[in-house]
C-alpha cells in the first residue's frame, strides 16, 4: 500500500524536526530495585539523546538530510548535546542555547535482564517555545514536519504553516499536552507509543481506538509502536501489522526505540517505499538502536539497515 500523500521534491531538507533534546545518564542495574532498598549498579554512561533530535541523528545515518529547531542551556550539557548533532551533520540554523537555561536531562535505569528502562527527567521552563517565537519560514524548507508536542502552541503554529506549504506533519507522541487535541488535527503521520490511545479515550481497545483517532483527528497514518511485538499501523481502512525483529546480539537498552522506529517509518516514506516496507525497516531500526545503551549509541547506517531487513 502507498503513502496516501505526495512529497515535495523542490526542498533543502528531507525532515525538519522540532522538539526535545536531552543528555541522557544511564545506570544499568543487575535489575530494577524495590522501593526503600539499595541496589549496586553495574556501571553508568552520559549519552545524548531526546526523542526528536535523536531521530534526526538517525535519518542523518541512513542519509537523509535533516534540520533541528531547538533549545539548549547554556550548560556544558547544553555544549554536548550541541556537538552531538553537529558531529552528525544536522543543520543547526535554528538551534539556540538560552542564556541561564538548563539543558533537558534524563536519569534512566535499565534493567540488565531485560533491557527495559525507567526515565526520570526534567525540562527548564525557558527551553520552551511560544507560538509567536516558532521559526514559521524554516517549515517551508523540508519535506516533512516531525515533532513532539510539548510545546503544543509553536508546534500547532508550525503545522498550521506546513498545512499552507504541503509539509507533510508527523508527530511523536506519548503523553497528554494541553492543546495537543487541536494539534492532531493537523498531523499527517500520526505515531504513538502503546499506551496513547488509552489515555486519549479511556479504553483499550487498540484497533477501535486508532479508527476513532482517524476518523477524528484526519491523520493519513495512524499507529502504534508494540515493543518486542512491532507495530500496529492504519492506512486508509487497512490496519498493517508488521513484526518485531529479533535485537542482534541481544537487548541492551531500550531507549530511544519508539524514536528509531521513527527513523525506519520515515527514510521508507522519504525513499518511495510503501507503508508495508517502511513499517518493516521501523522495526528493524527500532531492533538494531537496542543493540547498545544509548538512544543513539547503535542507530544503525544503510549497510546495517539493509542487512537485517534482508
Amino acid at each position: 500500500m502507498q503513502f496516501p500523500f505526495q512529497l515535495r521534491t523542490d526542498r533543502e531538507f528531507d525532515v525538519i524536526g522540532f522538539g526535545t533534546n536531552a543528555v541522557d545518564f544511564l545506570i544499568r542495574v543487575p535489575e530494577y530495585p524495590a522501593f526503600n532498598s539499595k541496589v549496586e549498579l553495574l556501571d553508568y554512561v552520559q549519552a545524548a539523546g531526546g526523542e526528536v533530535a535523536t531521530t534526526l541523528v538517525g535519518l542523518q545515518r541512513l542519509g537523509a538530510n535533516t534540520s533541528y529547531i531547538g533549545r539548549f542551556g547554556t550548560d556544558s550539557a547544553g555544549d554536548f548535546g550541541l556537538q552531538t548533532l553537529r558531529d552528525e551533520g544536522v543543520d543547526l540554523t535554528f538551534a539556540r542555547q538560552i542564556e541561564g537555561a538548563t539543558t533537558q536531562i534524563a536519569f534512566i535505569v535499565i534493567d540488565e535482564r531485560s533491557g527495559e528502562r525507567t526515565v526520570l527527567w526534567q525540562r527548564d521552563a525557558k527551553l520552551a517555545f511560544k507560538a509567536a517565537e516558532a521559526p514559521l519560514e524554516m517549515v517551508e524548507r523540508g519535506k516533512v514536519l516531525h515533532f513532539t508536542p510539548h510545546d503544543a502552541k509553536a508546534c500547532l503554529a508550525l503545522a498550521k504553516r506546513a498545512k499552507e506549504t504541503e509539509t507533510i506533519v508527523s508527530v511523536d507522541i506519548d503523553n497528554l499536552f494541553e492543546g495537543v487535541q487541536e494539534l492532531l488535527s493537523h498531523v499527517d503521520i500520526f505515531v504513538a507509543s502503546a499506551d496513547f490511545p488509552e489515555k486519549l479515550f479511556g479504553h483499550a481497545n487498540m484497533s477501535e481506538a486508532l479508527r476513532e483517532i482517524k476518523s477524528i483527528f484526519g491523520c493519513k497514518i495512524v499507529g502504534v509502536t508494540l515493543g518486542e511485538e512491532g507495530s500496529l499501523l492504519l492506512c486508509n481502512e487497512t490496519f498493517i501489522e508488521t513484526p518485531g525483529f529479533a535485537v542482534p546480539g541481544g537487548c541492551k537498552d531500550t531507549t530511544g526505540a519508539g524514536d528509531a522506529f521513527r527513523v525506519g517509518l520515515l527514510h521508507g516514506l522519504l525513499n518511495g517505499k510503501n507503508v508495508e516496507d517502511s513499517a518493516r525497516m521501523a522495526n528493524a531500526v527500532a531492533a538494531l538502536k537496542c543493540r547498545a545503551v544509548g538512544a543513539r549509541t547503535s542507530l544503525p547506517n544503510i549497510e546495517e539497515l539493509e542487512e537485517l531487513i534482508g
